[in-house]
Formats: structure tokens, C-alpha cells, sequence
């Protein structure tokens, strides 16, 4: 398989990373604290290491059990792929059943409430947690590993798509901060207009992102099986 193969099939796992609203709301939260673009940099710095070592880690292991196709091993994995769509199918009709009503006022995580008093380590902390601990991201990464294994693309080639994977995925994080750095002071009105929009929408939009990632890994796994 070619490289540039290869990095199609890992972008619509990239761009639901890149596109979940938690992330880039808490990116746009830490603009307004004290020292917005030191800690939202240093949060930024925490996602990109989170991210990408969650998504090297599973590569590697997914490399060292060898996913050639047809093998009992690579069925297992289209197997375990499987099933994780059809959890995150019924994940997505739970939450839009359960989504705010448009006269709700929709919640933030708890862990958001002091969010504007952190500094640069606990910004860089939270980020990297969430970047490696998110399950969302995790099953993200587990679908982008198999991808890139069953590839059996020479290192480097593999290096590359796992870094455009990366540079895909925290995109909507960094989005808030260049908008801080281009529009300056006139960026206040826009991240707030942001962060109201997807706090408002975050509910509907995790079930559509865990509806196509669900949807997603059931057909490209289907017929592995």
C-alpha cells in the first residue's frame, strides 16, 4: 500500500479528533485566564504529546503482533474493531436522546470549573490527559494503529502518516489560539461566539462524531471478519 493510501485511510479518524468540541472548548477557556497563550500553548503542547503517544503506542503494538491480512490475528482485531463500532452506534443514539433541550442550559465538564486559574503545568497536564485518556481518542487511535499496521508501510513512510495523523488531529485545538494571534483583541467576541456555539451543540455533535466513527469501523471491518 502506498503512503498516500495509507494517510486517506487515517483521516476521517484525525478529523473527529480534530472537530470534538471538549477539546477546543477548553483550549478557548484557558484564552481567558491570566496568561491566555502560555497556558493554552502549553495546553496545545500537552494535547499534541498526549495524541500522539496514545496513537505511536498502539501502532507499535499492533505491529508487534503482526496484522497481515487474513491471518487469525488480523481477524481478531477486525473483530474487537467491530464490535467498538457497534458500541459507539448505540453511544450515539444514548447521547442525542439525551442532549439538552434548546432551553437547557447545557453543563460543562466539573473539571472545567477552575479552568481559568490554571498555569502553564497544569494546562500542559490536563491537555496531555485528555489527548491520551479521552476514550473517544483512544478508539480513535486504536482504529488509526490497525490502519497503519495492516499498511506494512516501510518505518518512515509509517512515521509519516502517524505524523499527519498528529498534525490533523490537534488542529482544532491550535485554531482558537491562531485566532488570538491574528485578530488580537478583536479574537474576545469571536472565541466567545465559539465556545457558546459548541458548548451549546456539544451533546449533538459527540453523537455524530460517535456515530461516524461507529459506522466507520463497522464497515471497514465487516468483511474482515
Amino acid at each position: 500500500m502506498e503512503v498516500r493510501q495509507a494517510i486517506g485511510d487515517v483521516l476521517p479518524f484525525a478529523v473527529i479528533v480534530m472537530v470534538s468540541p471538549i477539546n477546543i472548548v477548553a483550549a478557548i477557556l484557558l484564552l481567558f485566564s491570566k496568561r491566555p497563550l502560555v497556558n493554552a500553548s502549553c495546553y496545545l503542547g500537552g494535547f499534541v504529546l498526549g495524541v500522539a503517544a496514545v496513537v505511536a503506542g498502539l501502532t507499535l503494538a499492533a505491529g508487534a503482533i503482526s496484522l497481515d491480512p487474513g491471518t487469525d490475528r488480523s481477524r481478531g482485531a477486525a473483530v474487537l474493531l467491530l464490535v467498538l463500532g457497534v458500541v459507539l452506534v448505540a453511544a450515539a443514539v444514548r447521547k442525542f436522546r439525551t442532549r439538552p433541550g434548546p432551553d437547557d442550559d447545557p453543563a460543562l465538564p466539573a473539571w472545567m470549573d477552575g479552568i481559568a486559574g490554571f498555569g502553564p503545568g497544569k494546562s500542559v497536564a490536563v491537555g496531555a490527559g485528555i489527548g491520551a485518556g479521552n476514550p473517544k481518542n483512544i478508539a480513535v487511535a486504536l482504529g488509526t494503529a490497525v490502519a497503519v499496521s495492516s499498511a506494512r508501510l516501510p518505518g518512515a513512510q509509517e512515521a509519516v502518516v502517524l505524523v499527519v495523523y498528529v498534525v490533523l488531529a490537534c488542529l482544532g485545538v491550535g485554531a482558537p489560539i491562531v485566532a488570538v494571534i491574528v485578530l488580537g483583541d478583536r479574537s474576545d467576541k469571536v472565541l466567545e461566539g465559539w465556545r457558546a456555539w459548541l458548548t451549546r451543540n456539544s451533546a449533538a455533535m459527540l453523537a455524530l462524531i460517535y456515530l461516524f466513527l461507529g459506522v466507520l469501523l463497522i464497515g471497514k471491518n465487516l468483511g474482515a471478519v
